[in-house]
């Protein structure tokens, strides 16, 4: 009874539970869902791997966001950073049809990593340097970023044909698990460590709950801020990375389309409060797989692409709205008036 209140009042209730309905459904209603096979290259395949998969890039994109909210602002633009990451790769690797690379492959990782960055530090720059507001600040890049993106490609779809290239976003020979699954890991340790053996998640926090004080208190905003939203670059670099090499391909319309929503819900469903200050790790992963999962099942019942944005924004409602204070103060109201009458019925039988 102690460890279900205790699990009650943690800030991973909610999205558990979340999860758990969602699997519970597939249970029930998808048959096979949790089947899991080995091919006969020796990779894993079925549902929960493809989920986890899928969701790969969201979880490293919220990650960057989740530090982000949690100073008290919000990039947009990640997106858009996905489209030019994967359009700078492609470009370095070039679209011969015979796979030789026209740049080492090593040199087009740094080169759309390095984009994704110099996107982070203008974000900063707007954000830290100048105090644009955090949503007008990069919804300038999110609204440039797909321009710069064609630029890069001069309009075109570039079809990388250099087989490493595939891995990323696909599987290493003689490995089970996807790349991006893996790379993904690294970024969750990475934060992880961030959080945990520095001080800069406590400097995070300070900031998103008062920037003033936090300057008061010997706390550098201006580079906390410019960490964030370069971290933010960094991780939208990577997902772009792994988004072109999914396709083989650069598609500046279409990379990363909307999957700044999906970060920002992801981040919110893991108990983050977009007003910045506390924010939670375990949850925003377990709002991203949350999402992929809801995707996933949508199509597995027979949801055309075209609904699905709705069905999504009504789940997505519903689950934000119990995380909401009054809803949880509600509950509270609740649970206490049925104690009451409890007690009451007990001492009238007495």
């Amino acid at each position: 009874m102690d460890m279900l209140k205790k699990f009650s009042q943690s800030s991973l209730a909610l999205p558990l539970t979340a999860l758990a309905l969602l699997l519970l459904f597939n249970a029930v209603f998808v048959d096979d869902f949790f089947k899991i096979q080995v091919m006969d290259n020796g990779n894993l395949y079925g549902r929960p791997i493809d989920i986890l998969y899928r969701a790969s890039s969201l979880i490293i994109l919220a990650l960057g966001m989740t530090f982000v909210i949690a100073t008290g602002g919000i990039d947009i633009s990640v997106g858009a950073v996905v489209a030019i990451s994967a359009a700078t790769c492609c470009l370095m690797l070039g679209g011969d049809i015979s796979g030789v690379p026209e740049h080492p492959f090593i040199v087009a990782i740094v080169a759309a990593l390095c984009a994704g960055v110099l996107s982070g530090i203008w974000n900063g720059t707007l954000v830290a340097k100048f105090k644009i507001q955090a949503m007008v600040a990069t919804l300038i890049l999110m609204t440039a970023g797909r321009g710069i993106a064609q630029l890069l490609t001069d309009g075109q779809i570039i079809t990388v044909y250099y087989k490493p290239f595939s891995y990323i976003g696909g599987t290493i020979p003689g490995v089970m698990l996807p790349t991006a699954m893996l790379i993904a890991l690294c970024m969750v340790l990475l934060v992880i460590f961030l959080d945990k053996k520095t001080s800069l998640g406590l400097m995070i926090q300070s900031v998103g709950i008062n920037q003033t004080a936090s300057r008061y208190a010997g706390v550098k905003v201006t580079a906390v801020l410019f960490a964030v939203y370069i971290f933010s670059g960094f991780c939208a670099g990577t997902a772009g990375l792994i988004e072109s090499s999914l396709i083989r391909a650069a598609d500046a319309n279409n990379a990363g389309l909307n999957m700044e929503m999906d970060a920002i819900l992801a981040v919110t469903l893991g108990g983050t409060l977009m007003v910045g200050g506390r924010y939670y790790i375990g949850g925003t992963i377990i709002g991203a797989i949350t999402i992929q999962t809801l995707t996933t099942t949508m199509y597995a019942v027979g949801v055309s692409s075209d609904r699905l944005p709705a069905i999504k924004a009504i789940v997505i409602l519903l689950i934000i709205t119990i995380q909401s204070e009054r809803f949880k103060q509600m509950f509270r109201e609740w649970r206490m008036k049925r104690a009451d009458q409890a007690a009451k019925k007990e001492a009238s039988h007495a």
